[in-house]
């Protein structure tokens, strides 16, 4: 027996929390993601390549495009998500992660992410659960840039590149801990 796949339910998001192989990693664990791209979103340029926007000369972020299903994830707890698997406070930057290009962005699809992002920003910001504000943008989803192949699944195909296991596995073991239930 096959399940049945409502494609009606299949939504589309777009988020940047610092380098994407951060983000990518963790949402591809998770129920309900279909498919968790890395990409860039937001700059100026007709292009975007790695090199350019590392150069901070296109204005673009390192997003991930989220495809998921709203029968198993809402978009409110990819958006607790995304809030955990980085510091919304931190401007243009995630740690030694410096640039515009690391910015915490919410690029919305549709006018319901629009507000229930703003929502929840608020609802943060009351609960007080950061020490500094948040400073995360909220913005209309723009032409969307695919990352180059070897940015896809960075993590799992490098587990042993630096990066990964100073910034990348600390950051998905805590998330693993968290949202155990939400797992694949």
């Amino acid at each position: 027996m096959t399940e049945q796949v409502n494609e009606k339910s299949h939504q589309k998001t777009t988020l940047a929390g610092g380098c994407f192989w951060c983000i990518e990693s963790a949402f591809n664990c998770v129920n309900g993601i279909i498919s968790a791209t890395s990409g860039y979103m937001g700059g100026q340029s007709d292009n975007a390549s790695y090199k350019q926007v590392c150069a901070g000369d296109t204005g673009h972020a390192e997003v991930v495009q989220l495809q998921f299903d709203s029968q198993v994830i809402s978009y409110r707890e990819i958006l607790e998500i995304f809030f955990s698997l980085h510091n919304p406070t931190q401007l243009n930057r995630q740690g030694n992660d410096i640039g515009s290009q690391y910015r915490s962005e919410i690029f919305t699809h549709d006018a319901q992410q629009e507000e229930l992002a703003l929502q929840i920003i608020a609802e943060i910001s009351q609960e007080q659960l950061f020490d500094d504000p948040i400073v995360t943008k909220v913005s209309p989803a723009v032409i969307f840039y695919c990352g180059e192949d070897y940015h896809q699944e960075y993590f799992k195909n490098n587990p042993e590149n630096q990066y990964c296991q100073a910034v990348v596995s600390p950051k998905l073991a805590k998330f693993r801990k968290t949202f155990v239930a939400k797992l694949k």
